[in-house]
C-alpha cells in the first residue's frame, strides 16, 4: 500500500488554477464571519449549486464551510431515510465524523489568507470503495464492514490537500458487482427522481447523493459504466477518464486492466476541478506514467461555449435503440446532436461497425482478473481487519475472495458472481488471453474509426433506456464497454428526461489523453441546453 508523499507541488498548482480561473488569491485574505447567509439561505444554495458557484460563495464570503457542511447533512438525515410517503435515497453508508471539524479548521485557513485551490472547504462525497485511513471502506460487503486501511487512496490523499472536505462514504453496488447499487452492508439506494427506481451503479450512492443535495461533488470507479450510468440517471456529469491519467492505488479493484476512478458531478466545470486536483503521475499506480507529458496546467481552460465550432461528431448509429424501452433515450441523444450542430459541430452519422462492436464485445476481462486483483488489494500492508475473518480459509493470515465467499456476508446475487469468478485467476487462461487480444483489435478499429472521418469525438447514448424500477435488472447498458474495453476517454452529461421524467445522459468520447477537447464539448452542450434540474422528491428544506 502507498504512503503518501510531500505535496507542496500539487498545493502551489491549486493557487495558479484559482487564479486562473478568475478569483483573486488574496480575496479570501479578509473574509470573516460577520457577513455568513442565513442558514435557510445555504440551506437552498446546496440544493442545486455546483462546487463552482459554491467556490464563489466562499471566495466572497457569503457561506462558510462549516455552513455547508451542516447544509449537506441536514438534507442527509431529512431524505436519507423514510419520510413523508417516500422510502429514503439510501445514498450513505457513513458520515465522516470529523467534517464540521475539518470545516472548521479549513474556514480558519481561508480566514488566515491561505486557499488550497478552487476545492478549498467544498463538501464531497467518497464512494466506499476509496481508501480512507480515518474510516472503514467496506466495499459495500458486511464481510469487510470493519476493514480498514493504512492511508488515503491516493485521490483521495490529492483531494484532502486540495481541501475538499468528505461529508460522507456512498454505497455501491457490492464489489462494484452491479448496476443497481444494492449491497449487503448498505441495502439499495434509490433514485430521488423516482424512488421507485434504481439510481444506476455501481457508483450510485455517489449519484444519487449528489443529484439529492448531500454533497458538492464527488468519487466513483469505473469498470463498464460505474462513473457514467449513475450520473445519466441522476442527470449528473460523469468522467471516465483514460486509462493512466488518475491513480487509482487506494481504490478495491475489480479488474486493473479496466478499472478507473473519476468525477460525478452537477457540471461539466466541477468535473475540471477535479480533474486539476487528482490528475497525474503516482508511483504506486504504474499506469499513471502515460500521462506524464500529457496533462494540461489546467483542464478549466478547455471550458468555453464556442468549443463545438469546427468540431467534427459522429453518431455511433450502433448504439441507437429501437425498442419501445429504448425509443426516448434514442431521441434525445439526435436532439443532442442537432445541438451540437447549433452550436457549431459537423454531425455525421456513423454507418454500422460490426467488426469494433464485435470486438469491444468479446473483450471484458474484469471476471477473469476481480480475484487476482482484489487479493492482491486486500493484502496491503498495513490493512486491519477481524482475524476470524481471515481464518475462515487458508492463508489464515490473510483475508481473500475465499474467506468472503466463505463468510456468507455479501449480497446473495452479488455472492454468486464471486463464486463465478472464484479459480478464475488461477486457472486456464487461454479464453482470458485471447480476450485481452480482442482489447487491443477495439483500441486499433476505434483509432481507426476517428482518423478515417476526421473525428474529434464520437455519441451515443450513455445507457440506452431510462433507470429500471428496483428489483429489475439494468437493461440497456451495451455502450458502457466502448470506453471501458479500449481505455478510451468518456463524458456523460444530461441530456434530458424521458416522459416518465427520468434522466438520459448523452456520451462523448474521443482518444485517450483528449480529456480537454471532451470538458470543452461538454461545456458548450451544457451551456447551450441547461438540461439538468434538481429531482422533485428531495426539494429545498426550509
Amino acid at each position: 500500500m502507498a504512503r503518501r508523499r510531500h505535496r507542496a507541488a500539487a498545493l502551489a498548482a491549486g493557487v495558479v488554477v484559482l487564479a486562473a480561473l478568475g478569483v483573486p488569491v488574496s480575496s479570501a485574505t479578509d473574509i470573516g464571519d460577520a457577513h455568513r447567509a442565513a442558514p435557510s439561505k445555504v440551506a437552498r444554495w446546496v440544493v442545486d449549486m455546483d462546487a463552482t458557484r459554491l467556490r464563489e460563495l466562499l471566495v466572497s464570503g457569503k457561506v462558510s464551510s462549516v455552513g455547508l457542511v451542516k447544509a449537506y447533512r441536514a438534507r442527509i438525515d431529512a431524505y436519507e431515510q423514510a419520510y413523508a410517503n417516500q422510502p429514503g435515497i439510501n445514498a450513505v453508508i457513513r458520515s465522516n465524523p470529523t467534517a464540521i471539524a475539518d470545516a472548521a479548521r479549513l474556514d480558519a485557513e481561508r480566514r488566515r489568507g491561505h486557499v488550497r485551490g478552487p476545492l478549498h472547504g467544498i463538501p464531497i462525497l467518497i464512494k466506499d470503495n476509496y481508501d480512507t485511513a480515518a474510516m472503514p471502506t467496506s466495499n459495500g460487503s458486511q464481510a469487510l464492514r470493519r476493514w480498514r486501511t493504512a492511508d488515503d487512496a491516493e485521490q483521495v490523499a490529492r483531494l484532502r490537500e486540495a481541501g475538499a472536505i468528505i461529508v460522507a462514504k456512498t454505497n455501491l453496488h457490492e464489489f462494484a458487482s452491479g448496476i443497481e447499487t444494492i449491497s449487503s452492508l448498505g441495502g439499495q439506494t434509490r433514485n430521488p427522481y423516482d424512488q421507485k427506481r434504481t439510481p444506476g451503479g455501481s457508483s450510485g450512492g455517489t449519484g444519487a447523493g449528489i443529484a439529492a443535495g448531500f454533497g458538492a461533488v464527488g468519487l466513483g470507479s469505473d469498470t463498464c459504466g460505474s462513473i457514467r450510468n449513475p450520473a445519466a440517471h441522476n442527470s449528473l456529469a460523469g468522467l471516465r477518464p483514460s486509462q493512466g491519467l488518475s491513480s487509482r492505488d487506494g481504490i478495491a479493484p475489480l479488474s486493473d486492466t479496466q478499472d478507473v476512478g473519476g468525477p460525478i458531478a452537477k457540471s461539466v466545470s466541477d468535473i475540471a476541478l477535479v480533474l486539476d486536483a487528482t490528475v497525474g503521475y503516482d508511483p504506486d499506480d504504474p499506469s499513471t506514467a502515460a500521462s506524464v507529458g500529457r496533462i494540461p496546467q489546467t483542464y478549466t481552460a478547455a471550458l468555453g461555449d464556442t468549443a463545438l465550432v469546427n468540431a467534427r461528431i459522429g453518431v455511433l448509429t450502433d448504439y441507437l435503440g429501437t425498442s419501445a424501452a429504448q425509443q426516448a433515450a434514442t431521441a434525445l441523444v439526435r436532439a443532442a446532436a442537432t445541438v451540437m450542430a447549433a452550436q457549431g459541430a459537423t454531425v455525421i452519422d456513423l454507418p454500422a461497425q460490426p467488426a469494433l462492436m464485435s470486438a469491444v464485445d468479446a473483450s471484458s476481462v474484469f471476471a477473469d482478473e476481480h480475484e487476482r486483483d482484489l487479493n492482491r488489494y486486500l493484502a496491503a500492508p498495513g490493512s486491519r481487519f477481524p482475524r476470524a475473518l481471515a481464518r475462515l480459509e487458508a492463508p489464515a493470515g490473510l483475508v481473500t475472495l475465499d474467506d468472503i465467499i466463505t463468510s456468507g456476508q455479501v449480497t446473495p446475487t452479488v455472492l454468486e458472481r464471486l463464486k463465478d469468478r472464484q479459480g478464475r485467476s488461477t486457472g486456464p487462461q487461454d479464453a482470458y488471453h485471447q480476450r485481452l487480444v480482442r482489447r487491443g483489435e477495439a483500441k486499433q478499429l476505434l483509432h481507426k474509426l476517428l482518423a478515417d472521418n476526421d473525428l474529434d469525438a464520437v455519441v451515443y447514448p450513455t445507457v440506452q433506456q431510462q433507470a429500471e424500477l428496483i428489483g429489475q435488472p439494468q437493461q440497456g447498458n451495451r455502450p458502457c464497454a466502448l470506453a471501458a474495453n479500449t481505455g478510451f476517454p468518456a463524458l456523460t452529461l444530461p441530456a434530458g428526461f424521458t416522459p416518465d421524467g427520468m434522466p438520459v445522459g448523452v456520451e462523448l468520447l474521443s482518444a485517450p489523453f483528449s480529456e480537454p477537447a471532451l470538458l470543452g464539448f461538454g461545456f458548450d452542450y451544457e451551456q447551450a441546453t441547461h438540461h439538468r434540474r434538481p429531482p422533485g422528491s428531495t426539494p429545498p428544506l426550509t
